[in-house]
């Protein structure tokens, strides 16, 4: 990674990165009133009938759809978009118009108690088609843009492209089909939680996403470049991922998928041998992301974001296959450590993945004071929620009867989203200066 000055961002950078943050924002300050409402129940008839269970969705799905999905709709805008293209800006504007706006109407009918009853699925009734259509909107405009660039790419680069764009044509239907009340994922009988195929499938999903972010922002790979010129112009883009040209990389992730193909997909349980060894083959992920990452020219500003993603990526992966073994996965599956381990993964790894990826697509840096308030923050939240969860499996009734154990946690967590929701403010406004 190279320690110069950021390179410039595309145009439409700035507009992905105030979509991003603003619904961050937004849901940390939901997120806060709801540690509030856990620490002090009463609080919650200030606001009534606007509950708890009320509040949660927009917390959830703002997170979901809104923090951790717009950086990545900005890095597929920057992928297929043509910039030399008189109006490039206002193409991504309504792609970016759309998304937000199927999500403050979600938020809207969340409030009003329109949801499915789903976690992260709350889409329902009048609501349901609106992601999906933000996400058809989003795909025209990438496909029209690719059109536009079809003659200046190479055969192979035209066969890549087809093969995502036909991916993501189709994940807007799978969506739609997976909000279904009636539509639930395969269950582990001896937990009642997720099976170990699940867990492995939908985080090699992840570092597939993950392998090919570099090649989507166009950052060379290191050696290849000897200036500092302009990087994101039409054209000068690498034909194809670093990960398709380098083989070992590419047949380590047809081997993980092939692991996920062969174990059971269906009600197993994390008592089988081939459900742990399976989600264990994780481990290898924690060594080749970051190799192949730091094989790319980031932009200095994007360090301390992929340094910190690297070390959240490490406890995630080894904390997750911990928890799923037999005797823990019972004892922890539904208790505070859940919550814990769930921000582990959005409020520590996903969001110092996004923080790299906005300093790209921004050419700026996040404020220092940001990102320190945002780790420390995180920390805090993710340590206080294990430490819950583990004496909730022996302790529950304290729980219940808001103890001063249980006070004291909850206040500790509370101080950590606060950190958190103090960062991302930050972090907007200085986006909002010149």
């Amino acid at each position: 990674m190279n320690s110069v000055a950021p390179y410039p961002g595309p145009p439409f950078g700035r507009a992905v990165a105030l979509h991003s943050l603003g619904w961050l924002v937004a849901a940390n300050i939901v997120g806060v009133w709801l540690a509030l409402s856990l620490l002090w129940p009463a609080l919650g008839d200030l606001l009534a009938p606007l509950t708890y269970g009320r509040w949660a969705p927009l917390h959830l799905d703002w997170q979901l759809y809104g923090w951790c999905s717009l950086p990545v709709v900005g890095v597929l805008l920057t992928w297929c978009f043509d910039f030399g293209y008189p109006h490039v800006r206002r193409h991504a504007g309504i792609a970016l118009t759309a998304w937000s706006l199927a999500l403050a109407l979600g938020g809207i009918a969340w409030l009003g108690g329109n949801t499915s009853g789903k976690l992260f699925l709350d889409w329902h009734g009048w609501t349901r088609p609106l992601l999906p259509a933000a996400m058809h909107v989003l795909w025209a405009l990438l496909a029209t843009h690719t059109v536009w660039r079809w003659k200046r790419l190479s055969s192979a680069e035209r066969t890549f492209r087809a093969v995502v764009l036909g991916v993501l044509l189709a994940a807007p239907a799978v969506l739609y089909w997976s909000m279904d009340r009636k539509v639930y994922p395969s269950v582990n009988p001896d937990s009642g939680g997720a099976t170990g195929a699940a867990l492995l499938g939908s985080t090699l999903a992840i570092v597939t996403i993950f392998l090919l972010l570099p090649a989507f922002l166009g950052l060379p790979a290191l050696g290849t470049r000897t200036s500092r010129a302009p990087r994101l112009e039409a054209g000068q883009r690498p034909a194809l991922p670093g990960l398709v040209r380098r083989t070992g990389v590419t047949w380590a992730l047809v081997a993980s998928w092939g692991v996920f193909l062969a174990i059971d997909r269906g009600h197993a349980s994390h008592h089988a041998p081939a459900q742990i060894v399976g989600l264990g083959t994780l481990g290898v992920w924690v060594v080749l992301l970051p190799v192949v990452w730091r094989r790319h020219d980031w932009p200095a500003g994007a360090r301390p974001w992929l340094i910190a993603s690297f070390a959240w990526w490490l406890v995630l992966v080894v904390t997750g296959w911990v928890v799923f073994l037999p005797g823990i996965s019972e004892a922890l599956k539904f208790t505070h450590a859940l919550v814990g381990h769930a921000h582990l993964a959005m409020a520590g790894l996903l969001t110092s993945v996004n923080g790299a990826v906005l300093v790209v697509l921004t050419g700026r840096r996040a404020p220092r004071t940001a990102f320190w308030a945002w780790q420390a923050g995180c920390l805090i939240h993710v340590a206080a929620m294990l430490v819950l969860g583990w004496h909730e499996t022996t302790h529950v009734a304290g729980l219940f009867r808001s103890e001063s154990w249980t006070q004291a946690l909850m206040a500790v967590r509370l101080a950590g989203g606060m950190a958190m929701a103090a960062a991302s403010i930050g972090w907007l406004a200085s986006l909002l200066r010149p």
